[in-house]
């Protein structure tokens, strides 16, 4: 049985459901025909051997075979009294299997096959009452039978009779113990032009679906990739998590034979589209195999670390937490260059200063700064990567050049805006052939901040999602899992903001960053000595180095642009009235240094180091600001 109950694994990361068990049997020779649902009396090993195919392709829920198992539909196989029979031994089989993984299990029901419009309201009841009997069947069993963890209505096309299927479901569950009381799942199917059969549309649906009752809500079938995506997106707003199980396009006859054409590989395009747009399930319907699932359960596992409560850490751990690789040494922070023995060492601060590529395609301006810091007492220059969304050139470049010719190291900002998770592993292993080995991990300003607007963000992984991919690497393994036959030696900061308005959550994401492999803390610029202190107060128990933001300021029109218009940036109103009354030019420069020394002095004495931006390329006001406090 899984450890956790169902609806708490899905709030904690996306889950993903199996695919087709029709296509699968008729693959093995079941014709269309005969009951699919009987096999779990007559043939048991076909049914077994699928279970067993989706989970080991990735699927966390396995749905039992019994779509079909209500006494209407097994009525038109003369199998009405095998119906308790039928449900049981599904539940079985899929327990069986799903329990050697820790998956759960779903107990599947699906419609009638009657259209209501047809049937006099009065024989509603009887309807009722065929769910009410298979619901029975799958949820009120002997204590030590095996038991469902959710049950799933789906493939409804008709509002009405998901409705009796719900009620019917319920008052079941009414009669359990609260120990074995399950969730249930409602997913409906919407025909070409996104309505059910009597005109609803998604986002009605979704709402008369959670007003019935279901736990989780989702569309299924009818239609492939796409167009699930655009009505699971439209069923979001009702307050219930989402589920998407698509059919692998529309089917094609051919030879005979009836084929679905959507690839596995346009599937994990699209899983991974639902699963940012927020859905929080997914799996395949109709024409699904287990290579399609097997494709989204890896869209599942690439996009988990985005989810902001923590989401997929289980999964990722999987293949980069606490495994090494054989013969792999892991290596310490005293072993990673200069920058890791000196915080370490945790006898001298550090001093990093950010020099960025000029636009133009000569780096000499730069080189020529870095030199100056080298030569000023700075210990490391770091290299932002497209700061504000900016087209420069790539900062490996700068950085390798700063290793070769100046003898430091170079921190190079890494984000995961612009590269899928291939291009990340690329360049990551490209730059750590080069010698690049520091690195700060960040998620990266969106394209619309900058000179190309309408450029196509990637974020396949956040910066939690990236650190747990480099700390794979520092382990021996690709983002797959793969032994990469040696591992990385990279050093991982990453940012905070002390000043964030949702703080708590700062905190948390700075947690889980520092879990998934950051060695170090590089925070915001903060202008409040108090502010900082909180912030240091409430990280001390990670043990981890933190680094202070200085920004020391030009202007008070740099300051208050500061604090209006720069996403995590606080600039307190007496700061800015000091910056407003030193006045501009070479005064207001001087106020805004004077403010960087102070608070520099107020934390050296709680902090590993400082990471300097010098305002507008000003790159001796750094050396001003450590003047006389570090050297």
């Amino acid at each position: 049985m899984p450890a956790r109950k169902f609806l708490d694994a899905l709030r904690d990361a996306p889950l993903v459901f199996d695919g087709a068990m029709g296509t699968m049997l008729y693959e093995r020779g079941v014709l269309y025909t005969q009951s699919f649902d009987a096999l779990c009396l007559s043939r048991e090993d076909l049914v077994r051997a699928v279970h067993i195919e989706y989970l080991k392709a990735g699927a966390q829920v396995l749905q039992t075979n019994t779509f079909g198992a209500n006494r209407v539909r097994l009525a038109t196989h003369n199998l009405e009294k095998d119906l308790a029979a039928i449900n049981r031994a599904g539940v079985r089989i899929a327990r069986d299997v799903a329990d050697t993984k820790g998956a759960f299990v779903a107990g599947c029901m699906g419609p009638t096959g009657l259209l209501l419009k047809t049937v006099p309201k009065a024989e509603y009841a009887r309807l009722t009452e065929a769910f009410r009997e298979q619901a029975e069947a799958l949820l009120i069993v002997e204590d030590e039978a095996p038991r469902v963890d959710l049950i799933t209505l789906e493939t409804f096309r008709q509002t009405e009779e998901i409705h009796l299927a719900l009620d019917a479901v319920r008052a079941v569950m009414a009669t359990l113990p609260a120990e074995h009381r399950v969730p249930v799942v409602a997913s409906v199917s919407f025909d070409t032009f996104g309505t059910m059969a009597d005109g609803l549309a998604p986002a009605e649906v979704a709402k008369r679906l959670a007003e019935w009752g279901a736990d989780v809500i989702g569309v299924n079938c009818a239609d492939g990739p796409a167009g699930v995506y655009e009505t699971s997106k439209q069923m979001l707003g009702a307050g219930l998590p989402v589920i998407a199980q698509p059919n692998a396009g529309l089917p094609h006859r051919v030879d005979g034979r009836f084929a679905y054409m959507a690839t596995p590989d346009y599937f994990l395009v699209y899983a991974r589209r639902m699963l940012k747009a927020g859905v929080r399930a997914i799996g395949g319907c109709c024409g699904t195999t287990p290579e399609h699932i097997r494709q989204m359960a890896a869209s599942a596992r690439m996009l988990a670390a985005t989810m902001d409560d923590g989401a997929g850490e289980a999964e990722a751990h999987e293949t980069t937490g606490a495994r090494i690789a054989e013969g792999v040494r892991v290596i310490p922070l005293s072993e990673k260059g200069r920058i890791g023995e000196k915080l370490a060492a945790k006898k001298e601060l550090l001093i990093s200063v950010e020099v960025n590529p000029p636009a133009g395609l000569s780096l000499e301006k730069a080189l020529d700064a870095a030199k100056m810091l080298r030569d000023g007492g700075v210990d490391v220059i770091n290299v932002a990567d497209g700061a504000r969304a900016t087209a420069r050139m790539g900062n490996f470049v700068l950085c390798h050049r700063i290793q070769q010719e100046l003898g430091m190291p170079a921190l190079m900002h890494l984000t995961t805006r612009d590269r899928n998770v291939l291009g990340l592993v690329a360049h990551l292993l490209g730059c750590h052939e080069l010698g690049v080995h520091n690195l700060v991990v960040i998620t990266g300003d969106p394209p619309k901040m900058g000179d190309f607007p309408d450029a196509t963000a990637v974020y396949d992984l956040d910066s939690i999602g990236l650190l747990r991919l480099v700390n794979g690497l520092n382990r021996g393994f690709d983002p797959g899992g793969k032994p990469l036959g040696g591992a990385t030696r990279f050093l991982c900061a990453t940012g905070a903001e002390p000043a964030a308005h949702d703080y708590e959550r700062e905190i948390k994401r700075l947690r889980q960053k520092i879990e998934a492999g950051a060695d170090m803390v590089m925070t915001q610029p903060v202008y409040d000595p108090a502010v900082l202190e909180r912030f240091l107060g409430d990280v001390a128990d990670l043990n981890v180095p933190v680094l202070v933001g200085i920004l020391p300021l030009a202007s008070h029109k740099n300051a208050e642009f500061l604090h209006n218009e720069v996403p995590g940036m606080s600039v307190p109103l007496a700061i800015r009235e000091r910056m407003r009354k030193a006045g501009p030019g070479e005064a207001g420069r001087r106020e805004g240094i004077a403010i960087a020394r102070e608070m520099l002095e107020a934390v050296k004495d709680r902090v590993r180091g400082a990471y300097i931006m010098p305002p507008l390329g000003r790159y001796e006001l750094a050396l001003r600001v450590i003047e006389g406090i570090v050297r």
